[in-house]
């Protein structure tokens, strides 16, 4: 059992998972106080964790075929066979409608969006447009933002402006991840055949969109903090990480490099995270 579960693992990029599961709680902890709705943060975690856990298998199941020609990923439990195709679908399946399900009963707006997310991943992103041209990072930057969308509907009953603003702030931080892994494996990409920025639009323009991308989700995470309310040392806190992005951004566009360009991605996902955070610990 333990082997069994050391190959599974891998499928569901815990990190990734863990990081878009907490956007999820962010959305929702940004209306409503925990501590007094302890049994739907728990209902809101698991479905959101199996969901997201779910459409992560799917893509590696449907991409065990690039993952083998890639260095980067060709150890992967499916290209070296510790995980066979059939399992694979299986589990991801399983945790999908599972996830799916649980969100859905939980609420119908709530599982509308989750499902939404995990339709546009797979299907739209994965499927359809991974392999046929460079934006389809645009798709998986939008199914990235479904998490702490469908958290603050889950509180509200609605979808409202903030929310959207926190969907699109995932949007735009996913691009110093997707073009800076892009880039940092571009031979990788180049021998599975997947169309990127770097291949299509050039090393220094894939930077200057990552940079771009990155101040526009500044941007909208502040309007999302004026937004709800928050002051004081959060504020302040949120002000302080919010310049140092920025600053790293315009360096970025004024003097682009490898290694700058990879301080900005590891900033920009620590960010990401301390935002969300803020917002979680707000709400306390």
């Amino acid at each position: 059992m333990k082997i069994k579960i050391k190959n599974y693992w891998p499928l569901i990029k815990s990190l990734q998972t863990a990081l878009l599961l907490i956007t999820g709680i962010a959305g929702y902890m940004s209306v409503r106080c925990p501590v007094l709705n302890l049994q739907v943060i728990i209902s809101l975690s698991g479905s959101l964790f199996l969901a997201i856990s779910g459409s992560t298998v799917l893509n590696m199941w449907y991409d065990r075929d690039i993952d083998a020609r890639m260095e980067r990923t060709c150890l992967r439990p499916l290209p070296t066979g510790q995980v066979s195709p059939k399992q694979a679908l299986s589990l991801g399946l399983l945790l999908s409608i599972v996830g799916v399900g649980w969100a859905l009963l939980l609420d119908p707006l709530f599982g509308l969006v989750v499902f939404a997310g995990l339709f546009i991943d797979v299907v739209i992103y994965t499927i359809w447009l991974k392999r046929v041209t460079a934006w389809s990072i645009v798709w998986g930057g939008i199914s990235g933002g479904m998490p702490v969308l469908a958290g603050r509907a889950l509180a509200l009953g609605y979808i409202d402006w903030i929310g959207v603003a926190l969907s699109l702030a995932v949007l735009f931080w996913i691009p110093t991840h997707i073009l800076t892994f892009n880039m940092r494996y571009h031979q990788d990409y180049k021998a599975a055949g997947v169309p990127t920025f770097p291949s299509r639009y050039g090393f220094d323009a894939t930077r200057k969109i990552i940079a771009l991308s990155s101040i526009l989700a500044v941007l909208l995470m502040g309007s999302v903090v004026l937004g709800v309310g928050i002051s004081g040392g959060f504020l302040h806190l949120f002000g302080i990480v919010s310049f140092i992005l920025v600053m790293l951004a315009v360096t970025m566009m004024t003097r682009p490099s490898t290694n700058g360009n990879f301080g900005l991605f590891k900033y920009a996902s620590m960010y990401m995270l301390g935002a969300m955070v803020i917002l979680i610990f707000n709400s306390l």
